[in-house]
């Protein structure tokens, strides 16, 4: 990869890593620090990266700082409301929606939640969330089953029906 490519790829890329780091953590400092290291790393290692698999290199190492952070830190209930993170986001849902969403994404372990981002926020397919993910295909689909589930059944219990 060039350094044009690699700029090329902050441009196309920055923002989509970003926003899918901080709806998983709901932390945006933390969400930065992790969104740099994983830009840092390509840096680092442009000469083995392929300009056309950059996406997916990015979005992997980002997942993976991710899951380290978490682990290290040991919180996974954090203060940031998700809604601040997410101000330059247009959505067109109200705003009791919006809150019966991420209760119901809130209540996801972290890798339902981040397969529920992958697939149905950033649109990856099983194949490049397995890869991401380190997960294989069948465990993606069995736990994106099981999250989408549990979000159905915690959006239409009688007190969250809107």
């Amino acid at each position: 990869m060039t350094e044009q490519q690699y700029n090329e790829c902050v441009n196309l890329y920055s923002d989509n890593v970003y926003r899918f780091i901080v709806k998983n953590l709901r932390h945006q400092e933390d969400a930065r620090d992790i969104v740099q290291s994983a830009f840092e790393k390509m840096w680092r290692h442009r000469e083995s990266v392929e300009f056309d698999k950059s996406k997916s290199y990015l979005f992997t190492v980002a997942y993976n700082q991710m899951i380290d952070h978490l682990r290290k830190v040991k919180r996974i209930n954090l203060q940031e409301d998700f809604t601040e993170t997410t101000k330059g986001v247009q959505h067109q849902q109200t705003p009791q929606v919006k809150k019966a969403l991420m209760e119901a994404l809130n209540r996801l372990n972290e890798t339902q939640r981040s397969l529920v981002m992958l697939k149905d926020y950033e649109g990856y397919n099983y194949e490049e969330i397995g890869r991401i993910t380190g997960l294989n295909e069948s465990q993606v689909k069995v736990y994106l089953h099981r999250a989408r589930i549990a979000l159905r059944n915690y959006l239409v219990s009688p007190e969250n029906v809107i």
